[in-house]
């Protein structure tokens, strides 16, 4: 009977102790092959159309920057007539123009007093005392006018499903502003992605 009883507290421990542990993550597999799936979907790729950008007033803008700089990949064919797309290009864009503040105040203070003193009902009292004192504020402030684009943008199949997505930023390049440099990293990113389905084939 006691052997059946340790069987069975046996039994339940182990039960309880499966119980208590861990869920296992779901399989990294799993996210890759939808990883991959999607790119593999880009290499079906050969019309887009590219849909009007949400966003501020410079989304238009942002929306011709971002076509000529795909049109420059040749990558796929860009087409006006959205019935003739296989793809879609939607997104949102902003560019802005801000001023930055900068606004900084030092200062430096040092006060120092030196005393002695003594006095008897049998002589004069005496006494001497030294004091310094130094002071220096310096404040600064200055602005600066910046510039920064962003864009979020992903490619729709005609059945509504999203095969590619980037967001991208910048504030501003060397050569050119920061809506171009927002276009040619969204386009360099499409790239490198294409590149990457070319080798899962």
């Amino acid at each position: 009977m006691q052997a059946l009883l340790g069987l069975v507290l046996a039994a339940l421990a182990a039960a309880q102790q499966s119980s208590q542990q861990p869920a296992p993550a779901a399989e990294p597999r799993a996210a890759t092959a939808i990883e991959e799936g999607g790119l593999r979907q880009l290499l079906t790729v050969r019309r887009v159309y590219v849909d009007r950008l949400t966003g501020g007033e410079t989304a238009a803008q942002m929306r011709d920057i971002l076509i000529s700089a795909l049109e420059g990949s040749k990558l796929f064919v860009l087409t006006e007539n959205a019935e003739r797309a296989d793809t879609t290009l939607h997104g949102a864009a902003e560019d802005l123009v801000f001023t930055d503040v900068h606004s900084s105040n030092d200062s430096i203070n040092a006060h120092a007093n030196v005393g002695s003193g003594r006095s008897s009902s049998s002589s004069r009292g005496s006494g001497s005392s030294a004091g310094v004192t130094l002071g220096e504020n310096e404040s600064d402030h200055s602005t600066e006018r910046r510039h920064e684009a962003i864009a979020a943008v992903r490619l729709v199949n005609k059945d509504g499903d999203v095969i590619w997505a980037t967001t991208q930023e910048s504030l501003g390049a060397k050569f050119h502003g920061a809506s171009a440099d927002v276009a040619e990293k969204i386009t360099g990113k499409l790239k490198d992605d294409f590149e990457r389905a070319r080798k899962l084939k």
